[in-house]
């Protein structure tokens, strides 16, 4: 693809850029960032205190030795398909609800939009409600009106660095990373001291259940919804494998590393959230600064990703109306506990974004490699045989994850990729009669 000061989006008219985001238009090569600076964003993104909260599974149900095997696998099954997804993002300049629209089509691609950013909105809304819900706990307050004011605040907090875009998101990653990482890696050694060092934790016995192909399903399904958006920051990346090397750094590293914290914190403590670790050792005050440095950068980077999401759905230059509109809809469901009945909802999402993912890795290395995507190209409103591949991939993964077979994510991704590769691969795309919007 051919990068442009003035990219025109594909479909529509050709309207000056006016956010400096580039929510649906090519990031131009002016504006690509250093690898420093997308390896801090996308480990900044990973790095998630909730992330713990499954790890905190795996840790009561396996033995030290088996369990890092299950995080390892489970960790390079995550970071190959986030990898995948970046380094294309990298190649095209483009979000992944934008290159939906060379998968799908113009019409097709807002289903990508309403599930990557009605997704995003949930999460947004969870960690708002977990913020006010543990800010509670840690005060004793009673006062639901307290509570509603602390999520009320941190969600301006959190708006307004999403509408500052990449910029705010890597000045609040680059300073509450590495604070919540030392911190981090300093329960982990006090966790050590209380089992007797590795060897204490190597024996310490599970007291619950679980399958292996469940527990990798687990460590993939944390990120998998997210990674799916990985194209909205590697973007910005100045060349593929700069793109690749970041998103190893982030999904396999940094989100495997946040699950082997959450498994010892459940093994040692019984908790698999370090803040609840740091509340029971009498250190309130530290376990705030973990709290809200690190959600805060999480929270900005899901307002980016439903606000970019948005942008695409209504064909709008800029982000920041939908990133607030969205905010607001988060809070209001914050504070109506939406944290506690929507975990369902956010695993169901987990089955059928991952198949989207997949459609367009397949389709991209089957049609888009070697020529890009190029600006202003003409589009089917619906691309029917990759619809009919997603909704295929969708199916299998729905029907392993109910019957409890497998591991549904990769199900969906990879029978995805091959159905669009092969789909692409056959010509039956260049069949189709562009219809624009």
């Amino acid at each position: 693809m051919t990068l442009s000061d003035n990219p025109v989006q594909p479909g529509a008219s050709t309207a000056a850029v006016v956010d400096p985001d580039y929510p649906v238009t090519p990031v131009p090569a002016h504006a690509r960032k250093s690898f420093v600076s997308l390896a801090v964003v996308l480990l900044g993104f990973t790095v998630f205190t909730p992330t713990m909260l499954a790890g905190a599974q795996l840790g009561s149900a396996f033995p030290l030795g088996e369990l890092v095997r299950v995080i390892l696998l489970g960790s390079l099954i995550l970071g190959t398909y986030v990898a995948l997804l970046g380094w294309i993002g990298a190649n095209t300049g483009l979000t992944t609800v934008v290159m939906a629209r060379y998968v799908l089509g113009n019409r097709g691609s807002k289903l990508g939009s309403i599930l990557l950013g009605g997704t995003q909105i949930g999460w947004y809304g969870v960690v708002i409600g977990t913020i006010g819900d543990l800010t509670a706990q840690a005060f004793e307050w009673e006062s639901d009106l307290a509570k509603a004011t602390v999520m009320i605040a941190t969600s301006v907090l959190m708006c307004l660095t999403a509408c500052y875009g990449y910029r705010g998101m890597y000045w609040v990653s680059a300073i509450s990373t590495p604070l919540i990482l030392i911190l981090a890696f300093w329960v982990l050694f006090r966790s050590l001291d209380e089992v007797g060092g590795w060897s204490g934790l190597a024996d310490v016995e599970p007291n619950g259940s679980m399958t292996v192909a469940v527990a990798i399903t687990t460590v993939v399904g944390t990120f998998v919804s997210a990674g799916t958006q990985a194209p909205n920051w590697t973007r910005f990346a100045r060349t593929g494998s700069q793109a690749l090397l970041a998103c190893v750094i982030g999904f396999l590293i940094g989100n495997g590393l946040m699950i082997f914290f959450g498994a010892t914190g459940a093994m040692t403590f019984g908790q698999g959230d370090f803040v609840l670790v740091l509340y029971d050792l009498g250190l309130v005050t530290w376990g705030l600064v973990l709290l809200f440095g690190n959600l805060w950068k999480s929270n900005a980077d899901t307002a980016y990703a439903f606000g970019v999401a948005g942008a695409a759905l209504f064909a709008r230059p800029s982000k920041t109306p939908f990133v607030i509109g969205g905010s607001v809809i988060g809070t209001v469901l914050a504070l109506v506990g939406v944290q506690n009945h929507l975990v369902d909802y956010l695993v169901l999402l987990g089955v059928f974004i991952p198949p989207l993912g997949g459609v367009v890795i397949g389709d991209y290395f089957a049609r888009w490699r070697r020529g890009g995507m190029p600006e202003g190209e003409p589009l089917p409103a619906l691309n029917v045989p990759n619809l009919a591949v997603y909704a295929l991939a969708s199916a299998v993964a729905w029907i392993a994850k109910e019957t409890e077979f497998g591991v549904p994510p990769v199900f969906g991704v990879v029978l995805a990729a091959l159905g669009a590769y092969v789909v692409g691969r056959a010509g039956l795309n260049r069949r189709l009669s562009p219809t624009g919007d």
